[in-house]
């Protein structure tokens, strides 16, 4: 898929995923960038992957990694520790001067109404069969292979037979960002080890693993995806 670049001074909801606020040019310097409000969304800014907390602290359990360059929402902000931090996922903070203001992003087109609902029509006919490793359809499913054989079948397009390749189907944004015929996936980038289509109203469809069929579930802070990917 061709991406157009767009620049962009994101907005965001106060739902609870990822994020930083603000403008930047490339050669601003980011350790000046005004701090984000709740309802904006910002970059990663720094070099590599950076912790995200369990409580507003350093000293707090590690829950999970945002990769460099990422972009999130910023779903609350507070100050601990003599440091500005955010929420970005229910129990989840990162450190702000880890994150810059808004940048040059890459952006997929939007995918038409009908394309959309094609692949979700696809994959609604897919439930209630069965859960087989490695099985890409169509009788049969695991996770990637329904993902798989659902766009191609909607859309003619071949996104990869299994989660990592299905990571660079299209663009990444955060989990609260998602829309209908998005991808979510669990997992690091380049480590994913589950992945569904979004349908909208906080649920997916899945294979979710041996001895279950393919269902419709509910997004649960349980169970949180890691990132999303817009495809069309």
């Amino acid at each position: 898929m061709k991406l157009s670049v767009k620049k962009v001074s994101m907005a965001l909801t106060a739902a609870g995923v990822l994020g930083v606020a603000g403008f930047l040019n490339t050669n601003q310097d980011t350790s000046k960038a005004q701090a984000a409000t709740a309802g904006e969304t910002a970059i990663v800014s720094a070099k590599s992957a950076i912790n995200v907390y369990a409580q507003p602290s350093a000293n707090a359990q590690v829950v999970s990694h945002l990769d460099s360059g990422s972009s999130w929402k910023v779903g609350q902000v507070t100050q601990s520790e003599g440091k500005t931090w955010y929420l970005v996922g229910a129990n989840q903070w990162v450190d702000a001067s880890s994150m810059a203001d808004g940048v040059a992003v890459a952006q997929a087109p939007a995918g038409t109404d009908a394309q959309i609902q094609k692949v979700i029509s696809v994959a609604q006919q897919q439930i209630g069969k069965p859960y087989v490793w490695g099985a890409k359809g169509p009788n049969a499913f695991d996770c990637s292979g329904l993902m798989n054989y659902v766009f191609k079948q909607a859309t003619g397009r071949d996104i990869g037979g299994w989660t990592v390749p299905q990571e660079s189907a299209g663009t990444i944004v955060s989990p609260m960002q998602a829309k209908p015929g998005d991808l979510l996936f669990w997992g690091g980038r380049g480590a994913t080890y589950h992945v569904a289509l979004f349908i909208g109203n906080g649920q997916y469809i899945h294979a979710p693993q041996p001895g279950q069929n393919v269902t419709v579930a509910n997004v649960s802070p349980y169970f949180w995806p890691s990132f999303a990917v817009r495809v069309l």
